[in-house]
């Protein structure tokens, strides 16, 4: 488990989530302030909360189980609480094992290559968090109401997913000539998919296919 000291949650970053994951942390708790307690009016906690939604959805959309990121909100006088939130999150991640190994992924390069990609998208994943998911709704549960909704998939699925599996491509292809078949296999999106993102990246001038080794490369 990773414990991430700052004065305000809402200046926790995905870059921090994701460093922690990225050296092998297990788990990542985020404590903050009671949702409209915040200590400085800067409404940080609810900040955060968009933040840890969206990057739990991540999580389970490249194969981790996204209880290995939680965000709890108490305030400096509830010691019991902490005790006990932190006691809970910890027996979780111990149920849950190994981050990658406890899902049944085997190849570390595989989970190496996903929080990488996701990890490049961090300055485009603030953008997109504050242009179109700061809602700013009263209580835990409308935030969890809106992120599970189709509204919510649909922004996902438009403006994340598909940038994500070209971050992917474009790594592999920065180690070698790849394929669509290979690149395939690697990621775990069908051929077509992969044709889609490449094509796509092909028109913005960032891959282009080499004839005579009949795989495609960086531009």
């Amino acid at each position: 488990m990773k414990i991430i000291r700052v004065m305000c949650t809402g200046r926790v970053d995905p870059g921090h989530v994701l460093r922690a994951f990225s050296k092998g942390t297990d788990g990542v708790l985020i404590a903050g302030c009671h949702l409209g307690e915040c200590n400085y009016i800067t409404h940080g906690n609810y900040h955060a909360l968009n933040m840890v939604l969206l990057l739990r959805k991540i999580l389970e959309h490249i194969g981790l189980n996204p209880e290995r990121l939680r965000i709890a909100f108490m305030s400096g006088a509830e010691g019991n609480l902490y005790a006990e939130v932190v006691n809970n999150f910890v027996n979780k991640v111990k149920e849950l094992g190994p981050l990658g190994k406890g899902e049944g992924i085997e190849d570390e390069s595989e989970l190496t290559l996903k929080l990488k990609a996701i990890t490049r998208l961090v300055p485009y994943l603030r953008l997109v968090e504050n242009e179109r998911l700061r809602a700013h709704f009263e209580t835990l549960e409308e935030y969890q109401e809106f992120y599970s909704s189709k509204e919510f998939e649909k922004i996902f699925e438009e403006l994340i997913a598909d940038k994500l599996a070209i971050s992917q491509i474009i790594l592999l292809l920065q180690e070698r000539p790849l394929s669509t078949a290979e690149i395939s296999e690697i990621i775990g999106l069908t051929p077509s998919e992969i044709s889609r993102h490449l094509n796509n990246s092909s028109k913005q001038g960032l891959v282009k296919y080499e004839v005579n080794q009949k795989r495609f490369v960086l531009a």
